[in-house]
């Protein structure tokens, strides 16, 4: 062939005089399927599709979860003393901070006042109790005494009645027998009398009592409650974990509710919002793996330990109304709770929020 001739894979002209386009070459084509097959791969490998399906359902909608709890004080008053730093590991009912306790000190001390005031009027009305306690016995023996005088001026004066009649006794000696009777007859009235005052002042004594013991649990309850809010100036931590950034500082004023410190708990899990489709194969008691960002290379385990009720979208404060015509199909989520092994290593590196991508072992069972 000449140099001069046209290759074959250069443009030529038909006998004719028309133009006709150039053959690709081997190398073009083969270069045109390679990208073709990076594309397809990358498309799979992206949507995880044969051969990266792997064994399970994988999603990247997940995050390591855990406790955090906002430590506020229940009482107000000026912090003297704060005793952690940030980001600091605490352990449970480790003092954190103190509130000035001087005037929840005081309170204690009046409460304590005030209950040794009530048991002290108690006692002096058990005294009275006993005292009308014995002033009514005395009373009752007093009456039986006025109804035996009032049995024997009976007999004086009836027999004094029938000898006066025979003329054993003068008129004037049956006069001083009818006098001694009519005596006795108030004097046991007057008995009477007395035993129904004494018996009401008894009553009075235990309706007293009643009044006082309720104001001595009165002042216990009082004693409690102060004692409870001096307790409440030590802040302390609830459980064992890693506290935030500590914004508080000696001499500040808090008030009942003011955040104070955020504590991060230990304990570490996994919510993995699968979309509905994957969640056919998914079992309580499967095992998991998962990989987070912030720690490439290293693989975590667990266990599907619950799945959520409903999707998320049944959790919106607006949920969605079909009903207008306008529907347009969207896959929902459902939410899966992942235990995780605490032995394993770097478990303490996993901080809550972390972004993680996790698949499910759907031939694996507890």
């Amino acid at each position: 062939m000449s140099k001069d001739s046209p290759s074959e894979s250069s443009p030529s002209e038909s006998s004719d005089g028309t133009w006709k386009p150039a053959k690709p070459s081997l190398i073009q084509l083969g270069a045109i399927a390679l990208v073709a097959l990076l594309a397809v791969t990358l498309v799979l490998y992206i949507w995880r599709f044969f051969p990266f399906s792997d064994d399970g359902p994988y999603t990247d909608n997940a995050y390591v979860r855990g406790y955090v709890t906002t430590l506020a004080p229940e009482v107000s008053g000026h912090l003297t003393n704060v005793l952690v730093k940030d980001y600091e590991t605490v352990h449970e009912g480790q003092l954190l901070a103190q509130i000035d306790p001087a005037s929840y000190a005081a309170s204690v001390e009046q409460a304590v006042a005030d209950l040794d005031a009530a048991k002290s009027d108690l006692a002096n009305n058990a005294q009275s109790q006993a005292s009308a306690v014995a002033t009514l016995s005395a009373r009752q023996a007093a009456l039986g005494t006025a109804n035996a005088e009032l049995l024997r001026a009976q007999g004086d004066y009836a027999r004094s009645e029938a000898l006066v009649k025979e003329g054993g006794v003068s008129i004037q000696e049956r006069d001083t027998a009818l006098a001694a009777l009519r005596s006795a007859k108030g004097a046991l009235a007057e008995a009477q009398a007395n035993i129904k005052v004494a018996r009401a002042d008894v009553r009075t004594q235990e309706v007293a009592a009643q009044g006082l013991n309720a104001k001595v649990q009165q002042a216990k309850a009082a004693l409690d409650s102060a004692r409870i809010q001096l307790s409440r100036t030590r802040i302390v931590a609830p459980a064992d974990g890693q506290l935030g950034r500590v914004e508080s500082h000696v001499g500040r004023y808090v008030g009942a509710g003011t955040a104070l410190f955020s504590l991060v708990e230990t304990d570490r899990w996994v919510i993995a919002d699968y979309k509905e489709a994957q969640t056919h194969g998914i079992t309580l008691g499967q095992t998991a793996h998962f990989e987070v960002d912030a720690l490439p290379g290293t693989t975590f385990s667990g266990i599907v330990e619950r799945m959520a009720p409903a999707t998320g979208l049944e959790f919106s404060a607006m949920t969605a109304d079909n009903g207008t015509g306008n529907f347009v199909k969207v896959p929902q989520r459902l939410g899966v709770r992942i235990a995780i092994d605490r032995d394993q290593p770097l478990f303490e590196r996993l901080r809550p929020g972390m972004s993680v991508e996790i698949r499910v072992d759907t031939d694996s069972s507890e």
